[in-house]
């Protein structure tokens, strides 16, 4: 893979996204092994802008390391600052797995209550289940079950 050319734009952007991040990848006195390059191969497909911190003194060494991650990974390099080196990818996509058979399920709505002119309405913050429904006047009913019907009623 190639690495990710940015704008100074884009580079200044993450740049200011790392700023808070602690590192997720520490590379030791064996330098860059295998699977060392796997972990910062899955912590890029996990978080997508990562930093890595670098034990070594040399700071030829520690260039070469981020350029051959770079290249290797197919990331963009952010920063090298001191030992810490900060690198992008953009997350992968998910595919998400469509559930034919799946009902609905709870969501959250709000509820404004009125009260005499000139108050402030109340918000209520409900949840409302798949088997409920929220009335016109601000309550919660459950689905009525359906009952067999008799053979007279139903022709």
């Amino acid at each position: 893979m190639s690495q990710i050319q940015l704008t100074p734009a884009q580079r200044r952007e993450h740049r200011a996204n790392a700023h808070h991040l602690s590192p997720v990848v520490l590379i030791g006195a064996d330098g860059l092994t295998p699977g060392v390059q796997k972990e910062i191969d899955a912590a890029l497909n996990a978080h997508g802008l990562i930093k890595v911190r670098v034990f070594g003194d040399d700071r030829a060494q520690r260039e070469t390391m981020y350029q051959v991650l770079c290249e290797e990974l197919g990331a963009a390099p952010i920063q090298h600052i001191g030992k810490l080196l900060v690198l992008w990818r953009p997350l992968p996509e998910k595919a998400k797995a469509l559930e034919e058979d799946r009902k609905a399920g709870p969501r959250d709505v709000k509820l404004l209550k009125f009260g005499r002119p000139g108050t402030k309405p109340t918000v209520k913050q409900v949840r409302v289940l798949g088997n409920q429904r929220l009335t016109a006047g601000g309550s919660i009913k459950r689905a009525k079950k359906s009952s067999p019907k008799s053979l007279k009623k139903g022709a």
